[in-house]
């Protein structure tokens, strides 16, 4: 699996940090020849677009679209729930991923949490976090299991009634995919066998009466922008596009067991770029000592030159 980042105009919903550091360091390299995975064999070679694969994976904003609230979906205890059941007094967050993701999804939902973190509002109480797997062969066990690890992670026990992690039917995913605009594609796994799925990352905000909100894309999230989409969607406010900055997810490389070359040039661009920085900051550092010595020694020569004449 390879995780390749667009980038698109905007820098909303992502903060400048680490990974703003990285993708700053795409944007100067942009002219770099890339080297990625084809989905149908284990060999990399140079590149400057995006795998066919990619073709079918992307999010599109539906924004104000209603979601099928009539879809039933499996709960993290077994049971057997219509998604209106999480609807009608409070927003929630919706995350559309697999359980067996050897990447992306856990980075996604890692990311989510760490933002919910800093948020005064609280699962269960201010809203409801809604998680489903787009893969219909898995079930309650591992729904169960992320559910405690999420929970755990949070640090906040209380609030595991307003955590659900959801499994379903093939038809049902496809309903509420094509509702929200999340499109993947299965592709191999190790094994050869088609399961795994290529997509991108994103969580979306979801009105009391079940209108999709807001989207935020990629796997960090501004805890600002979750509170102030959390509030807004409270109020049924729909908000605006945003531009896209897509995080794709795909192809595991069974020969190495890693997430491959793209994953490598994205950290050695970002310790490039750090680096970079370090290295102009010493710079100027050093050249403003060397001036300032260099100024005083003068000066003292002078004094020197007037005392003795």
């Amino acid at each position: 699996m390879i995780c390749k980042s667009t980038i698109r105009k905007s820098w909303r919903s992502v903060g400048i940090s680490t990974a703003g550091a990285v993708v700053l360091g795409l944007l100067a390299t942009a002219s770099l020849p890339a080297q990625v995975s084809s989905y149908t064999d284990n060999t990399a070679g140079p590149s400057n677009s995006a795998p066919s694969v990619l073709s079918g994976v992307g999010v599109d904003q539906h924004l104000n679209t209603q979601l099928p609230l009539n879809l039933t979906f499996t709960d993290d205890t077994g049971k057997v729930v219509p998604l209106a059941t999480y609807f009608g007094k409070r927003p929630a967050i919706l995350a559309l991923v697999y359980y067996q993701c050897p990447m992306l999804c856990s980075e996604e939902l890692n990311g989510l949490t760490s933002a919910l973190e800093m948020v005064n509002f609280r699962p269960g109480r201010d809203f409801n976090i809604i998680v489903i797997s787009i893969d219909p062969s898995e079930g309650t066990d591992l729904a169960a299991a992320k559910k405690r690890t999420y929970v755990k992670r949070y640090g906040h026990p209380e609030t595991a009634d307003g955590w659900h992690f959801m499994t379903g039917t093939q038809a049902n995913i496809d309903a509420l995919t094509k509702a929200v605009g999340f499109r993947y594609v299965k592709i191999p796994g190790p094994d050869g066998r088609l399961t795994q799925f290529a997509h991108a990352s994103a969580i979306q905000i979801v009105t009391p009466t079940g209108k999709l909100a807001q989207y935020y894309l990629g796997v960090e999230y501004s805890p600002k922008d979750l509170l102030l989409g959390l509030d807004e969607a409270s109020s049924n406010k729909i908000g605006s596009p945003v531009d896209n900055i897509l995080t794709y997810c795909y192809h595991y490389d069974p020969k190495t067991n890693t997430h491959s070359l793209i994953v490598s040039r994205v950290m050695q661009l970002g310790g490039v770029l750090t680096m970079g920085l370090l290295g102009g900051f010493m710079f100027l550092m050093f050249r403003r000592d060397y001036t300032q010595s260099h100024t005083e020694v003068s000066g003292n020569h002078g004094t020197e030159k007037k005392v003795n004449g």
